[in-house]
């Protein structure tokens, strides 16, 4: 039998929901685990990404945690896929770009109805937040890119499965429409 692909797989700045329709694939999951295998990911619980040939990145590039995951995902990744609308062009964290970051923190910890505490945190172990949210193509080469909000798990497959065998990527209508 063949070595399995490598594949980790990680969040950034989003709501998780890709990895969740990423799960939507059910028990072709299965299926999946017979030709790869997970390194990084939520299912693994590995915190650091060893060499894989196939990274898959949701969520836009908020902070300076996230670049540096990236970063490592990049370096470590033969392929690295940009899976939903934030890890593709921001999605929904990157309207906060409409604003200056300051008037973001301040309406969230001084100006926001029901905060009592006053303060913009400070802690040393929170990432320093970027100026503006970034689609990961700004930091890093991405190879492929998903969109949607995210992409359904039969897309998700799809692009997987013909990725995986060498196939071009093809989607039918029913995948990738959005009405």
């Amino acid at each position: 039998m063949a070595e399995k692909l490598k594949v980790a797989t990680c969040s950034l700045c989003g709501c998780f929901g890709c990895h969740m329709s990423f799960l939507d694939i059910d028990e072709r999951i299965l299926d999946l685990i017979k030709v790869v295998e997970f390194d990084r990911t939520p299912i693994t619980d590995i915190k650091h990404i060893s060499h894989c040939d196939i990274g898959i990145i949701e969520g836009g590039v908020a902070n300076a945690e996230n670049v540096e995951v990236l970063r490592e995902f990049r370096e470590n990744c033969d392929i690295l896929i940009a899976l939903g609308a934030c890890a593709v062009n921001g999605g929904i964290p990157a309207m906060r770009n409409s604003f200056e970051l300051k008037e973001c923190l301040e309406e969230a910890y001084i100006d926001g109805v029901g905060v009592h505490t006053k303060m913009i945190p400070t802690d040393p172990e929170i990432p320093m937040l970027l100026n503006k949210v970034h689609p990961i193509h700004e930091v890093v080469k991405v190879d492929y890119f998903l969109p949607g909000c995210p992409p359904s798990g039969d897309a998700i497959w799809t692009f997987l499965t013909e990725l995986i065998e060498g196939k071009p990527i093809s989607f039918p209508y029913t995948q990738i429409h959005y009405d």
